[in-house]
């Protein structure tokens, strides 16, 4: 018996460490092949660059930071992740959400995954200002608040590097097309890099 639980043990620290990604479009591959999302790139980079970690993709194209937080107890259950990467937000803002339910939804998502023992890392989101000027401002600046107060990795932008030319985006103009997708890890890496250990 003492055996079979030092096996036990020997099993579960030899896993290797999880990143979940809780996302929706653009880190679900909408639009994309089979693995040429930006998740999948992740997934080869820390292969080649020899990390140990093993990325699940918990994302769904349309959701809502209220999706990802109905999803996250499973997925947190699951998986067992060392990092949750908080990609949510952009699709309250494009159907103008209150700014303090958005807040209150990814406030909620970051204390579960503290709570299960991972480090949450925010995505800063943007949306056009003509869904208001006011508005828009206030939905992009709650993410660097947030990181702010809740002492969080954050991400800026990542479409920043792509958002003015359209040849980076897929015929609807709002999805990264694949040719993008290397520059949108590219934007994330410098703030996942120093959270990973080999």
């Amino acid at each position: 018996m003492v055996l079979l639980c030092l096996f036990a043990g020997a099993s579960a620290a030899a896993s290797p460490p999880v990143i979940l990604v809780l996302g929706d479009s653009l880190s679900a591959g909408y639009g994309l092949p089979n693995g040429s999302g930006w998740v999948s790139l992740l997934e080869r980079r820390l292969k080649t660059q020899g990390y140990p970690h093993r990325v699940v993709n918990a994302s769904i194209s349309g959701d809502t930071s209220a999706g990802g937080l109905s999803r996250l107890p499973a997925a947190l259950e699951a998986h067992r992740p060392t990092l949750v990467l908080v990609e949510l937000g952009g699709n309250d803002g494009l159907r103008a959400q209150p700014i303090p339910q958005l807040r209150g939804n990814l406030e909620q998502i970051i204390a579960r995954s503290r709570a299960a023992g991972a480090t949450p890392v925010l995505f800063e989101m943007q949306i056009p200002s003509n869904y208001g000027p006011a508005y828009a401002d206030r939905f992009a600046k709650l993410f660097g608040e947030l990181a702010k107060a809740q002492k969080l990795p954050l991400v800026p932008f990542f479409l920043a590097a792509i958002a003015t030319d359209p040849a980076q985006f897929q015929d609807d103009g709002i999805h990264p097309n694949a040719e993008a997708q290397p520059k949108l890890l590219d934007a994330v890496w410098p703030t996942l890099k120093p959270l990973l250990k080999k």
